[in-house]
C-alpha cells in the first residue's frame, strides 16, 4: 500500500511564504512524476505544479513566477513553495504521485488547507 503524507499548510497574510511537503511511503516504486493541485471553496480541482522523474517541472499559469516545485529522489519527497501568496491561493492542496510501470499507478493524498488572508 501507498501512502502519501502532506505537510505545511496553514494561514498567512496576502504576500506571505509557505512551504508544503509530501512525502510517499509504501510499496512504491518507479515514481514517474509528483505534483500539487488545488480545490479552492466552490470551485475544481486544478493542477498548480508537477515534477518528472527527469526533473522536468510544468505550472500552471497563474503561480508562474510565484511557486517552486522541488524534490528529493532519495527521500520520495515533492515540496511545494510559495512565494508573494495571493487570496486567490486559498484552496485545498493536495499531493499526487504517478508510479508504477508507465507511471501507470496514482495516488493521493489527504489534503492541507492554505488559507490567504488577512
Amino acid at each position: 500500500q501507498v501512502q502519501l503524507v502532506e505537510s505545511g499548510g496553514g494561514l498567512v497574510q496576502p504576500g506571505g511564504s509557505l512551504r508544503l511537503s509530501c512525502a510517499a511511503s509504501g510499496s512504491i516504486f518507479s515514481i514517474n512524476a509528483m505534483g500539487w493541485y488545488r480545490q479552492p471553496p466552490g470551485k475544481q480541482r486544478e493542477l498548480v505544479a508537477t515534477l518528472t522523474s527527469g526533473g522536468s517541472t510544468n505550472y500552471a499559469d497563474s503561480v508562474k513566477g510565484r511557486f517552486t516545485i522541488s524534490g528529493d529522489n532519495a527521500k520520495n519527497t515533492v515540496y511545494l513553495q510559495m512565494n508573494s501568496l495571493k487570496p486567490e491561493d486559498t484552496a485545498v492542496y493536495s499531493c499526487n504521485v504517478k508510479w508504477g510501470t508507465f507511471g501507470s499507478y496514482s495516488t493521493w493524498g489527504q489534503g492541507t488547507q492554505v488559507t490567504v488572508s488577512s
